[in-house]
């Protein structure tokens, strides 16, 4: 199965409706490795390694979030796999 990596930004009310933690028990599931991060702008950015349909289906749930969330915009930069993660974490 080949893996993936991507780079994504997404914009919307997605800061205090816990995206973040809820893309970790997402990640956490589908055997995904990276990390996510509130920005200063109000956006979310995450770093998402993993197989390459696992990764596809975090991306489509990213285009809706959790509950809560409205999801305006998101950039998204397909990158070379470095396998440089042990587990998903959310940065502070």
């Amino acid at each position: 199965m080949p893996v993936s990596r991507v780079h994504v930004s997404v914009r919307g009310v997605v800061q205090g409706v816990f995206f973040r933690s809820s893309a970790r028990e997402r990640a956490l599931t589908l055997g995904i490795k990276g990390w996510i991060k509130n920005r200063g702008d109000g956006s979310v950015e995450a770093v998402f390694e993993g197989k390459k349909d696992a990764v596809e289906k975090i991306l489509d749930w990213c285009k809706k979030g959790p509950s809560g969330a409205i999801v305006e915009d998101m950039d998204i930069h397909w990158e070379e796999h470095t396998g440089e993660f042990d587990d998903f974490s959310i940065i502070y």
